[in-house]
């Protein structure tokens, strides 16, 4: 009629929720929070070494891909780990998440690697010093901490991205299909190269003696690392 047009008339929408994820498969270990790591190795005598930075050097070869979590904190450079970035992990993973519906694993061993230091005020030699601590040396590509159980990545992310700021590297949080997402890009990359003329196949043609300044380190990774450091871009 003539008030028809005055009247406001309430439509109700349907609204389409998504299918919450199905976790019947999901089954959580009988001690789901993180164990505690030891501080010193237990040897029974301490052996001191040399420096050895090729242990943060270049990509990982071991841990670097998912096991039973769904979620992990991944190092995006090398790096030493010290027995305090470990218990400040711990601590942290252990009081916010939920242990009833989640669980976190390691994925890196306690610390093992022996750092000397010279007590202050010493003059120079006297040989090496006393081992001071311990330290857990990691490469580009390694996960740190292995997440999983009845979550999402929203409910542990906040958790994880505090605890990826602290570390002495680079770190990012990332789920399964994001690293896989990641190491795709990568190869990707390499498949549709337009460039001929790459870091591999300058080192390996020796083109303007450039083989003279490079390092075996350089040949192996083909120029996508300095040191501990990694190139994302370079092909």
């Amino acid at each position: 009629g003539p008030l028809h047009g005055y009247l406001k008339v309430l439509s109700a929408g349907l609204k389409t929720y998504e299918i919450p994820p199905d976790y019947s498969d999901v089954v959580l270990p009988d001690k789901p929070k993180l164990k505690f790591l030891n501080k010193v190795p237990n040897l029974k005598k301490a052996k001191k070494e040399a420096k050895k930075l090729w242990d943060i050097q270049g990509p990982a070869k071991s841990a670097n891909t998912f096991t039973t979590g769904q979620y992990a904190i991944v190092a995006m450079g090398g790096g030493y780990l010290h027995w305090g970035h470990i218990e400040m992990m711990r601590l942290t993973i252990n009081r916010k998440m939920d242990a009833r519906t989640t669980f976190a694993m390691w994925r890196i061993n306690a610390p093992y690697k022996p750092i000397t230091r010279k007590g202050l005020g010493q003059r120079m030699g006297g040989g090496k010093g006393a081992i001071d601590h311990y330290v857990t040396p990691v490469r580009y590509g390694r996960l740190i901490v292995e997440v999983g159980g009845k979550v999402e990545l929203g409910e542990v992310e906040h958790i994880l991205t505090e605890v990826a700021k602290k570390l002495p590297f680079p770190a990012k949080v990332m789920s399964k299909e994001s690293l896989a997402t990641l190491q795709k890009k990568q190869a990707d990359m390499e498949q549709n190269n337009q460039n001929p003329w790459t870091f591999k196949k300058i080192a390996q043609g020796n083109m303007l003696g450039i083989r003279r300044v490079l390092s075996p380190f350089d040949l192996h990774n083909h120029g996508r690392f300095t040191g501990k450091f990694h190139f994302p871009q370079r092909v």
